[in-house]
């Protein structure tokens, strides 16, 4: 018999510095893009209720909010916008005077190394709430609740492709269609390419999922719809190869980027998406995945920096290239802190 004991496989049980070494996943402040919610007005910095330390921020509050993104690091910024009125077309959208229009001139004014996305929907801007044009809505229309209307998709696109070279105009490097409507991106890469605009990205938000994580969003875009709800243009939770399908349409289309949305519900998605497509995968953490860990922190039920980064770890350990997060600040000052 041999004098050594058998061989057993043991786990790696060890200090921090070495479960550092050989760490599989890390996360980086490079890793981030912060959303914001811009609105009209003067020194208006306006705590969003159900997203504590989540403000609606008017334009001239935008050069130390860039001055501290720029020092903390963090590469990107989605804008989402609160006009100064609504109708039914979402006139303010493609306004070259719009407040994302405004918002992204002073950005690149201030902090021109930012990447400036921009989201392209009509939500904030309709009376109605919804994301596109409405019509009377025909006996075979999915779109129920809705009081007799329904989206038209068609004439949806046409605005969509002018609020994206809208954009362009005033000087963003991606927009981000969010909409959900069949074609858009399509509809949008012509248009920027028409316009001379081809080196401005697309990044779809490719699988976006009707969800109850969405909720304290409405409040900070004042996006709610005024009648039914999005769940017959936005996918259904129970769908995995569903998404695989509208993913590849969108690359088809001539998206640059891909986002799968919510993040923390879907992390199956993104591996998925991450295991078929070549594309830069962009996640976004939600308003409600945000909302409820700070809830929880602040009843002292959770320990908000170690969940948050828990979280946004799981992201793009499932295989994220990049995470849309309300943390985004936090993260990296808490990456800093060890």
């Amino acid at each position: 018999m041999s004098q050594f004991p058998a061989y057993r496989p043991r786990r790696l049980r060890c200090g921090p510095g070495l479960r550092t070494l050989v760490r599989e996943t890390t996360l980086d402040g490079t890793d981030l893009i912060y959303p914001l919610f811009l609105t009209h007005g003067q020194g208006i910095r306006r705590e969003i209720s159900a997203m504590p330390g989540q403000f609606q921020l008017s334009i001239d509050q935008l050069p130390e909010e860039m001055d501290e993104l720029v020092s903390l690091g963090i590469p990107g910024v989605l804008l989402f916008g609160l006009p100064a009125t609504k109708d039914a077309v979402g006139s303010e959208d493609y306004a070259a005077e719009g407040i994302i229009q405004q918002g992204v001139r002073a950005i690149k004014a201030r902090a021109p190394e930012m990447v400036v996305i921009t989201d392209v929907c009509m939500c904030e801007y309709t009376d109605h709430g919804h994301c596109g044009i409405l019509r009377e809505q025909p006996s075979h229309c999915l779109g129920k609740g809705m009081d007799g209307l329904c989206l038209d998709n068609d004439a949806t696109l046409e605005y969509l492709a002018r609020v994206a070279v809208s954009h362009a105009e005033a000087g963003a490097d991606i927009v981000a269609p969010s909409d959900m409507m069949d074609g858009r991106v399509g509809a949008i890469r012509e248009a920027l390419d028409a316009q001379s605009y081809a080196c401005v990205a697309i990044l779809s938000y490719a699988a976006k999922y009707a969800s109850g994580f969405y909720g304290p969003f409405r409040e900070a875009a004042d996006s709610a719809p005024q009648s039914g709800d999005r769940s017959g243009y936005q996918m259904d939770s129970h769908n995995a190869r569903e998404a695989l399908r509208e993913i590849q349409l969108d690359i088809d289309e001539g998206a640059d980027m891909i986002m799968v949305k919510p993040a923390l519900s879907y992390l199956d998605i993104i591996r998925r998406a991450r295991d078929t497509f070549n594309r830069p995968l962009v996640a976004y953490s939600v308003s409600g995945e945000y909302s409820m860990i700070k809830a929880a922190a602040a009843n002292q039920w959770l320990d908000e920096r170690r969940c948050a980064l828990e979280l946004l770890t799981s992201i793009k350990r499932a295989g994220a290239d990049a995470i849309v997060t309300y943390w985004a600040k936090d993260a990296v000052r808490w990456l800093k802190e060890g």
